[in-house]
């Protein structure tokens, strides 16, 4: 009895910040529907070293790509790139897909030419990929399928359907929603052998997101990949990359080789 108390005390509280996150967000979604512009002042310290400690670690410091989530754009990630950059020793960059793309992998090819523009850009041989929902989809398809572990030293997701969503089934006439189904080949396709695939991948989930269904699906579970799943605790699906438990989580994976917080080997929590 008290456990199911608490446990419905947690979910309130994770479901009013919900509300409180959405409003906070449909305030911010006009200011992210227009893709990023890139100035040509953008380049890594990497290739113009500028003599100073931040210079130094910058430049080792991979830059940093976010990906949304379905129907969404980059105003969901103003606090993470925020705390990502804001020692000034990683480059950040957001990245809107289409809001026509059907085909996912057709975004993860797009995505493919931006990571080559980046580390082009920027004098780097890699780069870390950090992706929201449908985002972190894109990413690990990209890494997966297209050979971009070449390039993605760490992909991070944060709520993403790993294993597909039976939720909002009404929305299956939309085809990116029919590719988060657990039968969809594009999840078939990730689930297929991976030998050798270079990138760390790092899973967060929360027992409270209502759009994983069943809540696990936003594991990775593969025998080939690097795989640490992080699971965090009252917190829904939309406060995944705005809340600062997890942000602080995110930039520790991102900071160092270690895990974001261990407890066991494949399984970590962040309270």
């Amino acid at each position: 009895m008290g456990l199911s108390i608490r446990l419905s005390g947690a979910a309130l509280r994770a479901g009013a910040l919900e509300v409180v996150v959405l409003g906070g967000h449909l305030l911010l979604y006009p200011t992210g529907v227009c893709q990023e512009k890139v100035s040509q002042g953008m380049v890594s310290r990497g290739k113009a070293a500028q003599g100073t400690v931040a210079d130094a670690l910058a430049a080792v410091r991979p830059p940093v790509l976010l990906l949304h989530g379905f129907s969404d754009n980059r105003s969901v990630f103003v606090l993470l790139r925020r705390a990502l950059g804001a020692d000034g020793l990683r480059h950040v960059e957001a990245y809107n897909y289409s809001p026509f793309a059907r085909d996912l992998r057709d975004t993860a090819r797009h995505l493919a030419r931006r990571v080559e523009e980046l580390c082009a850009r920027t004098g780097q041989e890699r780069v870390d990929l950090v992706g929201h929902s449908l985002g972190g989809l894109v990413g690990r398809y990209y890494v997966q399928r297209l050979s971009g572990d070449a390039r993605v030293r760490t992909l991070v997701t944060l709520g993403t359907p790993h294993s597909g969503t039976l939720v909002a089934p009404f929305m299956d006439a939309h085809p990116l929603v029919r590719q988060m189904r657990p039968d969809s080949e594009v999840l078939a396709e990730l689930a297929a052998p991976a030998p050798g695939c270079a990138t760390r991948c790092v899973a967060f989930w929360s027992e409270f997101d209502v759009v994983m269904a069943p809540v696990g699906t936003a594991r990775i579970e593969h025998p080939d990949l690097r795989v640490e799943n992080v699971q965090v605790t009252g917190i829904g699906h939309l406060a995944l990359p705005a809340h600062p438990t997890v942000i602080a989580a995110v930039r520790r994976t991102l900071d160092g080789p270690g895990p974001a917080a261990v407890e066991r080997a494949g399984a970590s929590s962040v309270a």
